[in-house]
């Protein structure tokens, strides 16, 4: 049984961190099972072992915090579900990739509870939605926004850090950074698409598509 633990405060990165770093241990000594961590951040940029300086545009505006997941800068911040997922892969098979599609999977299968059709695009990591009632990007193409982000680690084949879903942030507070190194796109969230989303509603959401993903 995977353990489900929510934190209503939002929680430092270096105390979220620590944290995940010693449960995932205790999961790889046997001593702990699986968990999944729900929780929020204050506002910060983390920068992923890919991430390019040229893409912090304002290094001021929030801490910056260096983290050895993979992918480049993100933002973090209250009105954004982030899911910290430590998954003991020795048991689920030892397949990175295949992580990774399940952790987008579920990602779409729980915006799909809210009738937003999620997608992956090749060369862009995370969770995008089309945006065709916004003007096409300058070279003809279709307006995608994203609206999830995924980055992973591995210790010992047990996986932490995760996935963040935009619920309702300040998706000004993105302008600080390229996210995940990606221009021309946009970024948008639940309630920005005009749906009355709480995080309780998106805990729900993949809480009951967990099981269906990622089932053994």
């Amino acid at each position: 049984m995977v353990e489900w633990l929510t934190s209503r405060a939002p929680v430092p990165y270096d105390t979220a961190v620590a944290e995940m770093e010693a449960r995932a241990g205790a999961i790889a000594r046997g001593e702990a099972g699986e968990a999944i961590w729900l929780l929020e951040h204050p506002p910060l940029y983390t920068a992923g072992t890919s991430a390019r300086r040229e893409d912090l545009k304002d290094p001021d505006r929030f801490p910056v915090h260096d983290t050895r997941r993979g992918g480049q800068y993100t933002y973090h911040g209250p009105g954004q579900r982030v899911a910290y997922v430590m998954l003991d892969l020795n048991t689920r098979g030892r397949d990175v990739r295949a992580y990774v599609q399940k952790l987008e999977a579920w990602v779409i299968a729980a915006l799909d509870e809210f009738n937003v059709k999620g997608e992956i695009r090749e060369g862009r990591v995370g969770v995008w939605v089309a945006r065709p009632e916004k003007a096409p990007l300058p070279d003809g193409s279709p307006r995608e926004d994203k609206i999830a982000a995924i980055g992973v680690r591995l210790r010992k084949w047990v996986s932490f850090h995760g996935i963040s879903v935009n619920v309702e942030p300040d998706l000004s507070h993105f302008d600080g950074i390229v996210p995940c190194g990606i221009e021309g796109h946009g970024v948008t969230s639940l309630v920005d698409l005009g749906l009355p989303v709480t995080l309780p509603d998106i805990d729900v959401a993949l809480k009951r598509s967990f099981d269906a993903v990622f089932a053994r």
